[in-house]
């Protein structure tokens, strides 16, 4: 799709933890048109343009959702908190990038998540389920501490819903109380060692991971060590901070584990 800038109204801004909350916007339903995974830009002044992932599938109805990390010791955060609770309408310009479901696609799905990149997966989510109902999709979703987790009672409904979908709580600090549900397995740890200590074979998955890029290669590392296929993995880090190769092969992971 062709990126087009526009103007939306802001029709709610809902607070889901002290840190993240959730703004809805209203457009032209023709112009908010987006496919799963893509992101938009914010226009913040005439000189700043904030992206974030769309966190809807699209279904027709002109609306979006947005999840926000809000850093309060960051300017441009603060500036973009206060624009969002005060202005009535915002200027964007969508759609972008090319971490986007397959459509054609009926392989295994394996979402990788970590704090608020748990936006993209949801809209990955939503329109998987709503094209390919029995599609298996495995969603991890990594933070500090489960209350980083804003929307995890969202992600326990699909797991409970469906019995093609799995959902993995990663934290680095153990939870005080145990994860438990149908579907819903919990990890201690960083998301890589998790992967590695809860996976064995990938090679026949699609791969979506959203997060930092040390996040993001740490996990296609570890990934790539359990078959990961180099064509089936999509992360929009690959745009924005590439590396050569984005996927290592299995020898420059045994020399590197050797080293």
């Amino acid at each position: 799709m062709t990126p087009r800038t526009l103007t939306c109204q802001v029709t709610a801004v809902e607070d889901l933890t002290p840190d993240v909350f959730r703004v809805r916007l209203e457009g032209r339903a023709e112009a908010m048109a987006h496919e799963p995974g893509q992101y938009l830009e914010l226009k913040l002044d005439d000189e700043t343009w904030v992206p974030f992932s769309i966190a809807n599938a699209h279904v027709g109805d002109g609306m979006l959702e947005l999840h926000i990390q809000h850093w309060p010791e960051r300017e441009n955060s603060a500036r973009l908190r206060e624009l969002i609770v005060v202005a009535h309408h915002l200027t964007v310009r969508l759609p972008g990038g090319d971490c986007v479901l397959d459509p054609t696609s009926r392989r295994p799905l394996l979402l990788i998540a970590a704090g608020t990149g748990f936006s993209q997966m949801k809209a990955i989510v939503e329109a998987s389920l709503h094209q390919s109902p029995a599609r298996p999709i495995a969603l991890w979703w990594a933070a500090r501490e489960r209350r980083d987790l804003y929307l995890e009672s969202l992600a326990r409904e699909w797991a409970e819903s469906h019995v093609n979908v799995t959902f993995h709580v990663v934290t680095e600090t153990a939870p005080e109380t145990p994860v438990v549900g149908q579907g819903i397995l919990g990890h201690d740890g960083r998301i890589d060692q998790a992967l590695a200590a809860g996976l064995e074979d990938v090679s026949g998955h699609d791969v979506y991971l959203s997060g930092s890029p040390g996040m993001v290669y740490a996990c296609v590392d570890v990934l790539a060590s359990l078959g990961l296929e180099p064509n089936r993995v999509f992360s929009d880090v690959f745009a924005y901070a590439p590396r050569q190769p984005l996927v290592p092969t299995a020898g420059v992971l045994r020399r590197g584990s050797a080293g």
